[in-house]
């Protein structure tokens, strides 16, 4: 536990100004993130007496190490940097609010030549309009099928939509009138566009103009005796009714407003979102967090308004917020929030009225979500601490293990060797610090074997090993850790070590600002995914390193046994013993991490084409060039002038295009032994059959 004087800024030295603050661990983690009006009153007030602040404010300096600030002009600048901190430090000490639940979202892909409405989860993407969050998919779906009958947009995936585009026959919607089938040209891009932006605008809530207009075009065709169209229309319009009717008016015709309201107690607080368009509750979320902050309900309310409209802007900032209690800084956040908008926000406390008694209503529901929460964590935390003590009692700990990493290798024949490591702390998973790995079969700058096949015992050894010489790497960089002198130390990278998931930088040398070090804390067990072998492995390349305080044991898929270094015996867990289970949860994790790795490397290597070895030949000449001619059949075919007369290529690529293409040509023609036919090979620039060489 550190003392708050040991690292408090020396007097005169924090100005008296607008700013954001972040405080340090010993390892250099951000753990808290601020915002003050006045940098040198807010600090100060962290450096007083211990014993005369909050709890959670007390355990938050005595946890830090250090404390650094930067000015900013304005209050809004601040509300802007403490958003962006907290988001990318992840802070511990910080609230940070987490869906109760994923809630699904209408959406339509406005973005796509041809719009599609279908049900979305998770993060937004760019070029879709989306609806809600509702509280079930189910009640999309309804509301969905009774609008196609108006407005017919389509609904159906790419692989369906370009089925039907290359056999002219539409899917069973276009054939019942709840599609107007643009795959097969029943009507143009412009006129689909325009049925997706009707729909949008329903959706929206500008639904009286449009029933109003349906009604007219009704009236008008009785008049003239276009008695069919006329109950045609008179059946959209109670078609769009019944759809209204789903979401009951609950204020004034024309209000767009989101309420949040707020339940809390000592520990632990959730939020309730209604999102109101054009007077109906168009959809509803919550939160809930751990008040790991000494933070108040106005408080709650600032973080709940950055977490909610932080990533947002124009129309999906309502022109009202309610809320329970006006934020510290009202008018910095309500500033931000027009900012975010691009046009003026108001910030309410509703006092009387519909909007009170909706206001009631979310509380009601945000007191619900609180009691369901506290009364499932309480079931959760009690069987994860009894599954983590069993744990330690039968593999001999001296403690529950409050980080475990579980290790797995996954291949195909020997093919596309590749290993997963997956993290639980405290029992849950922390799918941040999941990361995978390439087998490629070195170890540091040794080479382990040759050409021999793959094997699953010595890939779990390079694994372990490369892990656990980047833990030490680190340790050595920051000086917690320095070789005995004669002893090699460390290398900060492994000269085998492949990149992290995407590519990103070597998770030992990132993170010099505060971010969580990818490889920095060790586990106080691993586990490994087999048996013997495999966890004689594990240990021997611990002891190679000279790590002898994190425990191992592995899992065995056949029986269920916990096997120990050393031990001629397992350990039977009863099957009933929640730590089995857990035990269980976290290696079938690994296994599935580390299949959809494999999965994934294997499939992008049969997606290959003879065009990726011509030097120079980007994406978009590709495309091209498939375009042009349809498919690298008929590209094959082609001769070198008719391949330049592609835009973009000239002669020196057409001839590479040509050599690599005959390069890869297939010896003959496939034939199917039962009829005698020539199979046709139409690969339509995927090119991973017969004339890749990949099969």
């Amino acid at each position: 536990m550190a003392d708050p004087s040991s690292y408090r800024p020396k007097p005169g030295q924090i100005p008296d100004s607008p700013g954001v603050y972040k405080f340090r661990d010993e390892h250099g983690r951000v753990i808290y993130v601020g915002k003050a009006k006045s940098l040198r009153q807010r600090l100060a007030s962290y450096f007083q007496d211990l014993a005369g602040l909050h709890p959670r404010t007390r355990t938050m300096v005595t946890t830090a190490a250090s404390v650094e600030w930067t000015v900013v002009s304005t209050e809004v600048e601040a509300l802007q940097l403490e958003y962006s901190w907290i988001k990318e430090f992840d802070p511990r000490f910080n609230v940070k609010y987490r869906d109760d639940k994923s809630y699904p979202y209408l959406a339509v892909t406005l973005g796509d030549e041809f719009p599609r409405v279908q049900v979305m989860r998770g993060h937004k993407q760019k070029g879709v309009r989306y609806f809600g969050p509702y509280a079930h998919a189910w009640a999309i779906r309804e509301t969905v099928d009774l609008l196609l009958r108006v407005f017919p947009v389509r609904t159906c995936t790419s692989g369906v939509f370009r089925n039907a585009h290359r056999t002219g026959r539409p899917c069973l919607l276009g054939y019942i009138g709840k599609c107007s089938a643009p795959c097969v040209g029943r009507v143009t891009p412009e006129e689909h566009r325009e049925l997706a932006e009707d729909f949008c605008d329903f959706m929206a809530g500008r639904t009286g103009t449009y029933i109003r207009r349906l009604e007219k075009e009704m009236t008008a065709a009785a008049e003239d005796m276009e008695y069919e169209r006329a109950a045609r229309l008179r059946d959209d319009i109670e078609a769009l009714r019944r759809a209204m009717e789903k979401n009951a008016v609950v204020l004034a015709d024309a209000t767009d407003a989101d309420l949040i309201a707020v339940a809390e107690d000592e520990l632990e607080a959730a939020v309730q979102i209604f999102h109101v368009r054009g007077g109906r509750v168009r959809g509803q979320r919550g939160w809930v967090t751990d008040k790991v902050e000494a933070v108040d309900t106005a408080g709650l309310v600032e973080h709940a308004l950055q977490q909610l409209y932080g990533e947002e802007s124009g129309d999906a900032v309502p022109k009202e917020v309610l809320v329970p209690a006006f934020p510290d800084d009202l008018d910095a956040v309500t500033q931000w929030l027009s900012g975010r908008r691009g046009s003026q926000v108001s910030l309410r406390v509703p006092q009387r009225g519909d909007k009170r008694d909706l206001m009631e209503t979310v509380g009601r529901n945000a007191q619900q979500s609180l009691v369901l929460h506290k009364t499932k964590r309480a079931s959760d935390l009690t069987t994860r601490s009894r599954a983590l003590e069993e744990i330690a009692d039968a593999l001999g700990l001296d403690a529950a293990p409050l980080r475990i990493e579980c290790f797995d290798i996954s291949h195909l024949h020997g093919e596309d060797v590749v290993a997963s490591m997956v993290v639980f702390e405290d029992g849950l998973p922390r799918k941040s610090e999941y990361r995978r790995f390439q087998i490629r079969g070195r170890v540091g700058d040794t080479q382990v074997w040759h050409g021999q096949g793959q094997d699953d015992v010595r890939s779990m050894h390079e694994v372990v090993s490369r892990r656990f010489r980047r833990y030490l790497a680190e340790k050595e960089r920051t000086g917690e850790w320095l070789p005995e002198s004669g002893e090699a130390p460390a290398s900060p990278r492994p000269a085998d070590a492949d990149p992290p998931a995407g590519g990103e930088a070597d998770p030992a040398l990132v993170e010099e600002n505060g971010r969580p070090r990818k490889f920095a804390y060790p586990p106080q067990l691993v586990v490994v995914d087999g048996g013997r072998p495999q966890v004689a492995a594990a240990r021997r390349a611990l002891d190679e390193l000279g790590i002898d305080d994190v425990a191992v044991c592995g899992l065995a898929k056949r029986l269920e046994e916990v096997w120990l270094p050393g031990e001629d015996d397992p350990v039977v867990l009863p099957r009933t013993s929640e730590g089995l289970y857990l035990l269980q949860r976290i290696r079938d994790t690994a296994h599935d991490f580390a299949i959809r790795y494999q999965r994934g490397k294997r499939g992008k290597r049969l997606r290959t084409s003879p065009l990726d070895d011509v030097p120079g030949l980007g994406e978009a000449r590709k495309r091209a060039l498939i375009k042009h001619f349809g498919s690298v059949k008929r590209l094959r075919q082609a001769t070198i002038e008719q391949i330049c007369e592609v835009p973009g290529l000239g002669r020196k690529t057409a001839e590479a295009v040509a050599v690599a293409l005959a390069r890869t040509a297939p010896a003959a023609p496939a034939v199917n032994t039962a009829t005698g036919e020539i199979i046709e090979d139409d690969d339509g620039g995927t090119a991973h059959g017969r004339g890749s060489g990949h099969e």
